[in-house]
């Protein structure tokens, strides 16, 4: 069971890093405008749908991702200082009651949405030559798809824990810099940081 469940966050760790290059793409893409405007007077009508569209898309497929890291916000007030069990029965609760339903809802009317909008070819009337939706529209259901699939993995979790009183293990990630850890993974101690910091201040006053 471990193994389906890691294996799921993988798909979803792949799917959150490959469309995190749309932070690049989007990077360029608003450069290249604020001087196509700015300086070369040239100034393109669909560009602020298409950046709209590549963040939309990025936030959306970034849902399974951010989930599967457990990095959604939550009001962990009191919820950090509850033992195991009590943490995972919340979350149980929570995503029966709250998160299932609202994400097959998405899936479905992001469905019908796309079906709709690929009936017709929408394109954009935001701006003129506005570029075509249908390809947006679709990402809906697909993220929504990839999130439950990533949810029913995190409720898997929640019953693991609620019968073994500890949770199961996740994929690891690029995470904040734990400056400890760190000190731990080179063996660096405090008492080695101090003396050269020591040697440093030394070296500068002789300079002086």
């Amino acid at each position: 069971m471990q193994n389906i469940l890691l294996t799921i966050d993988k798909i979803s760790t792949w799917i959150g890093q490959f469309f995190a290059w749309l932070i690049f793409s989007l990077t360029l893409m608003i450069s290249w405008e604020v001087f196509s405007r700015y300086v070369l007077n040239n100034p393109h009508p669909w560009a602020f749908d298409v950046m709209s569209m590549m963040y939309g898309t990025l936030f959306m497929m970034a849902g399974a991702y951010t989930l599967s890291k457990n990095g959604h916000v939550r009001g962990d007030v009191l919820y950090g200082f509850f033992p195991p069990r009590l943490q995972a029965g919340l979350d149980l609760l929570l995503y029966l009651v709250f998160f299932i339903p609202g994400v097959v809802a998405m899936a479905w009317a992001g469905y019908n949405y796309a079906a709709d909008s690929w009936a017709i070819r929408e394109y954009s009337n935001v701006t003129a030559n506005g570029p075509p939706v249908y390809p947006f529209k679709t990402v809906i259901p697909i993220a929504g798809g990839i999130l439950l699939l990533q949810g029913l993995v995190e409720i898997v979790r929640c019953v693991i824990c609620l019968q073994n009183g500890e949770w199961p293990s996740r994929i690891e990630d690029v995470e904040e810099v734990d400056v400890e850890k760190l000190k731990e993974m080179v063996n660096v101690k405090d008492s080695d940081i101090a003396k050269l910091d020591q040697y440093v201040a030394a070296g500068q006053g002789g300079q002086k």
